[in-house]
């Protein structure tokens, strides 16, 4: 049983990595802006689109009284435009996520985590809203939001593979997920199918290890998942490289033709390459037609 102490300590501990979070997302965010451009919204309108439930946040000049006097429950009038400004994140925080092969190299889920709160950082000073996919953060803007987005950032999951979340998303919104996306690829193609069957695009990033690309493995070796419910020891680890490495483009390739399906964009990311080339391509993504 956790004690209240030992809580507490945590908390701090968690605490006192939020700031660092939050500076370092901030300053690869400044490092793009620098050379680009304001967002693009061509074609974007204000014609209705749909009544949503109140949130906490929205003011009171924006909530429809004729609708929600028909009820007990608030409702806000959504403009094509606030539809379109909507983009829904999903990052990986599962166990297989806490893998460097080295200590030179970041955490495939610490890579993960800049680049959504940096892009999060860029969005939001576009005048576009930034939440998670499901029910936890609903798309808001402003630097609390930010601050929301770092604190759940930084709450691990216990299980070994992450499953996207599809629920929540917004009709015609855009999203993107981070992920090493080493698990069951079921649940992505159910992600995005459902994502697309919304009008929702968006991106999706595979964040990978250098070793997982080379896979630099000889003789005995001892392969183990991250969470520890899953391991494979072999005398000759060299002989299952050609098999791991076509495994491996096999997967890469089903990932980038389920993204060519569905409309989003396809990037491999590796955490020994530049942050801010990763940032950057996801920031012109964004920006072309290729999301609507």
């Amino acid at each position: 049983m956790t004690t209240p102490l030992a809580l507490r300590a945590r908390a701090e501990s968690e605490a006192a990595r939020l700031p660092p979070l939050l500076a370092r997302a901030e300053q690869l965010a400044g490092t793009v802006l620098l050379g680009e451009h304001g967002r693009r919204r061509a074609g974007l309108g204000d014609d209705f689109w749909q009544y949503r439930p109140a949130q906490p946040g929205d003011p009171a000049h924006r909530i429809d009284w004729r609708r929600s006097g028909r009820g007990d429950q608030q409702f806000v009038r959504e403009r094509e435009w606030q539809i379109a400004q909507s983009v829904m994140l999903w990052v990986d925080r599962a166990a297989s996520m806490r893998f460097s092969s080295d200590k030179g190299l970041p955490e495939k889920g610490d890579r993960a985590r800049l680049l959504a709160l940096a892009l999060s950082v860029m969005l939001i000073r576009g005048g576009e809203r930034v939440g998670l996919t499901g029910a936890s953060l609903p798309p808001r803007r402003g630097n609390a939001q930010l601050e929301r987005l770092a604190a759940i950032f930084m709450d691990d999951d216990a299980s070994d593979y992450g499953e996207p979340e599809a629920r929540g998303m917004i009709p015609h919104a855009r999203a993107v997920f981070i992920s090493d996306f080493m698990g069951d690829v079921a649940p992505v193609h159910a992600a995005l199918t459902k994502a697309a069957d919304r009008g929702v695009r968006g991106l999706l990033i595979q964040v990978l290890d250098p070793s997982e690309e080379a896979f630099p493995f000889q003789g005995r070796t001892v392969f183990e998942s991250v969470g520890g419910t899953l391991s494979h020891e072999t005398l000759k680890a060299g002989d299952l490289r050609d098999r791991y490495l076509q495994r491996l483009a096999a997967r890469k390739d089903e990932l980038a033709q389920l993204c060519r399906a569905t409309g989003w964009q396809y990037h491999c990311h590796h955490t020994g390459d530049s942050a801010q080339a990763a940032l950057l391509w996801a920031w012109r993504a964004m920006d072309q037609g290729a999301v609507r």
